[in-house]
């Protein structure tokens, strides 16, 4: 197994900066991203992110990363979280580290966020932390690193 995390964002989180920023802050993507990149590779890690709007490319990078053997799917899935059964399939067939993250939290938010398809074949959800929201993901995807070795 190599040491790639595959970064996922989903639909809108292009948008992150201008989109809503009282509830997701004014970071960018861009700006997270690189965050992320920075300490993963403090970490020894590099990064592989793909953000896209269309659920097909992120189950196409899930299949990338199961392909490479990456360490860690570390995915943001949006609106996609609620309702995407081909996330989820192709997400428990990757045997590597997987985290959910979101910057708000779904559970204090409308009914219909309340539901992640994600959930039960993921090792973990962050959410609700902002920009932090990352920071934990990667200090979760470096913990269940070292607690496997």
């Amino acid at each position: 197994m190599s040491n790639v995390i595959f970064l996922l964002s989903g639909p809108n989180l292009d948008e992150l900066g201008i989109r809503e920023p009282a509830l997701y802050g004014t970071t960018t993507l861009a700006q997270h991203v690189a965050r992320f990149t920075e300490r993963a590779s403090a970490a020894g890690c590099a990064v592989v992110h793909r953000q896209s709007n269309f659920e097909g490319d992120l189950v196409e990078a899930i299949h990338e990363a199961r392909q490479d053997v990456a360490l860690a799917i570390v995915i943001n899935a949006g609106a996609l979280t609620h309702y995407s059964w081909s996330l989820r399939d192709a997400l428990a067939n990757f045997s590597g580290i997987k985290i959910e993250v979101h910057l708000s939290n779904p559970l204090a938010r409308e009914d219909f966020r309340h539901v992640s398809t994600l959930a039960n074949v993921v090792d973990g959800s962050i959410a609700g932390f902002h920009a932090l929201s990352y920071d934990l993901a990667l200090e979760a995807v470096l913990a269940l690193r070292n607690a496997s070795a």
